[in-house]
């Protein structure tokens, strides 16, 4: 995503003495793995302590992006009323629980740098639920639609209606944490990755970067010089400057600092640097408006500590379980896409599956703990912030473990997260749209491990696509609602075929697995049961082992396999996954970063990664 950098960089796994060595280009392999212009294992461990920061901080600008619109969409869909405690202590509470289920990711779910944010995927069964609640006055039947006009009369439900209905989504909320939770307890992400090859993951990946569109323009919609801006300030510096490397000592002489201590500044705070841009531009133009839905009639607390039921116990109807149902299958295809996305990007082995059991149970703990605290979005792996692993270049577990911290910091004071809410929505609109569009790029990318000119893979790629953005806009363009007169039911048909990703991904996968192809045109080369095979069978076999290393437990937690009851040893990786060539479990190290190797050079590296 950026011209080769002016030096070699040094790429060797943190905590060992062998090299990973840069794959070389083969007739069988596109000679596209260009390491400057993908992301990718690098040494010298994580970056200083100042840029993990920065980097964290800037996880925390797309983060805020997804929870005020998520939370923005959601009230602006609900009945004129109001809340009987403040906004800010609503986006608290979401940012609480993101933290706390960043940290426990990172630590021991699938150990990659992934941050947990309200998913998008949450918000399409919430709008559901709460609009089957809206009193209506008068159905007006349009050129394609249906006008809705709200009550407005006194015996029109007014602020209990708000908060009725935000208990009832987060009682979806807790019923999609169970039932992830249950999911993964049960192991059944790795009764599924093994049937799920590129053209199942890149279609949900495609559909993911598109599905968002219209939220996006609707947010740049309300200035669109800042958000084109914001845009242009992002290509910019992630792109055209993302080769410029700047010492990060300006002040010392030239001569004393060392070539292999400059950094890609303008490429690592490609996201912080336009948006302190845009913001100040909107600030001196008068333009940073706090939403109404998400302005505090009175002034929220400096410090709280969330606790459930803080405002009432979240509300479990029949409705709300199945809302619940269609969250947790929308947002565990999202959050299996995001698993695969950060390890290919990391250019790491695909997630084993227990790795991703362990994840997808604690994602599921994540919204459980956000529904109890009466967030009515929960949390799932976020692929706008994967978007900007990518476009930095740069996932650290150390930078994950800040954003975590972070989070929970926000979230114990609704003051300072009211703060957020005052980025112009044009600003935030500016940034979805550029992380979106790399995940957009880097779903199209996955297409060319499986064999894309076959008859058969072109349907599947098409149609699990086409399909999957079709059947939402079909359902909302309907003259009559789907409706088989039972709510319940129409709750859950209703969010299911307005989920694109859900979509792509049971269309791509039912597809795959029913029309008939061999191993190598599906991209599962040499018979290995994984999405990213073809890749990985290039890869050497102790380097594979070393990079697996990082799907593993931390040493404290893997002493207590054994006592795990067999039901639940698939959290657990298999015996023989322990350990490397050399005999014995070793610590696993550091996620890889993309960084240039900062302090000490990583020992026994012989072989350099070089531009080719």
């Amino acid at each position: 995503m950026s011209r080769p950098p002016p030096h070699p960089i040094q790429l060797c796994s943190v905590g060992s003495q062998d090299s990973l060595a840069p794959l070389p280009p083969t007739p069988l392999r596109p000679a596209v793995q260009n390491p400057s212009s993908r992301s990718g294992a690098s040494p010298g461990g994580p970056p200083p302590w100042g840029l993990s920061c920065l980097l964290a901080l800037q996880h925390i600008l797309v983060l805020a992006s997804l929870l005020c619109a998520s939370h923005l969409l959601l009230l602006r869909s609900l009945p004129p009323g109001g809340l009987s405690y403040s906004p800010a202590q609503l986006l608290a509470s979401s940012l609480f629980s993101c933290g706390v289920s960043t940290t426990l990711q990172t630590w021991m779910g699938s150990r990659l740098p992934l941050v947990q944010a309200p998913s998008l995927e949450f918000l399409v069964p919430a709008l559901v639920l709460t609009s089957q609640k809206l009193p209506l006055a008068i159905r007006t039947p349009g050129n394609s639609s249906f006008v809705l006009r709200l009550c407005g009369g006194p015996g029109c439900p007014g602020l209990e209606s708000w908060n009725t209905s935000l208990r009832e989504v987060s009682g979806a909320v807790v019923v999609s944490g169970l039932l992830q939770g249950m999911l993964g307890l049960l192991g059944g992400p790795g009764h599924l990755f093994p049937h799920c090859g590129p053209l199942v993951l890149a279609p949900s990946l495609v559909a993911a970067g598109l599905s968002v569109h219209r939220e996006v323009a609707l947010f740049c919609s309300t200035h669109w010089g800042l958000a084109s801006l914001v845009i242009l300030l992002m290509v910019v510096c992630s792109q055209h400057l993302g080769s410029c490397q700047l010492s990060p000592r300006p002040w010392r002489p030239a001569s004393s600092s060392s070539p292999h201590t400059r950094i890609p500044a303008f490429r690592l705070l490609s996201v912080l640097i336009p948006v302190a841009c845009g913001w100040i531009v909107a600030a001196l133009l008068g333009l940073s408006i706090i939403p109404l839905e998400l302005s505090a009639p009175s002034k929220a607390p400096w410090f709280w500590l969330p606790h459930p039921a803080e405002w009432d116990w979240p509300l479990l109807t029949p409705r709300a379980l199945a809302a619940g149902i269609s969250m947790a299958f929308a947002a565990s295809t999202s959050s299996l896409g995001c698993y695969a996305l950060c390890g290919r990007l990391l250019q790491f082995p695909s997630p084993p599956p227990h790795a991703c059991s362990r994840g997808l149970s604690l994602e599921g703990l994540g919204s459980v703990l956000a529904g109890l605290l009466g967030s009515p979005m929960g949390t799932a792996s976020s692929f706008p912030n994967v978007g900007t692993v990518s476009l930095l270049q740069a996932g650290s577990r150390r930078v994950a473990h800040l954003v975590g911290l972070l989070c929970m910091a926000l979230g114990l004071s609704p003051r300072l997260a009211q703060l957020l809410t005052t980025i112009p929505l044009s600003v935030l609109g500016g940034v979805l749209g550029v992380t979106q569009a790399v995940v957009l790029a880097t779903g199209f990318s996955s297409f060319h491990l499986a064999d894309i000119d076959s008859g058969r893979n072109v349907f599947i790629v098409g149609f699990s696509i086409f399909m999957a953005l079709l059947l939402p806009r079909w359902l909302q363009e309907a003259p009559v609602l789907l409706s088989t007169g039972w709510s319940p039911l129409d709750v859950l048909l209703r969010s299911l075929l307005r989920e694109p990703i859900f979509l792509a991904g049971l269309l791509g996968f039912l597809l795959e697995n029913t029309i008939p192809g061999t191993q190598l045109e599906r991209g599962l080369g040499q018979g290995l049961p994984s999405p990213f095979a073809a890749q990985e069978a290039w890869m050497p076999k102790k380097s594979r082992e070393k990079a697996a290393q990082e799907y593993e437990l931390p040493l404290p937690i893997q002493n207590l396999c054994p006592c795990i009851p067999q039901p639940l040893r698939c959290l657990c990786p298999l015996p023989e996954d322990h350990g490397n060539e050399e005999g014995g479990p070793s610590e696993p190290g550091e996620t890889a970063d993309l960084l240039p190797s900062f302090g000490e050079q990583c020992p026994g590296s012989s072989r350099e990664l070089r531009p080719q």
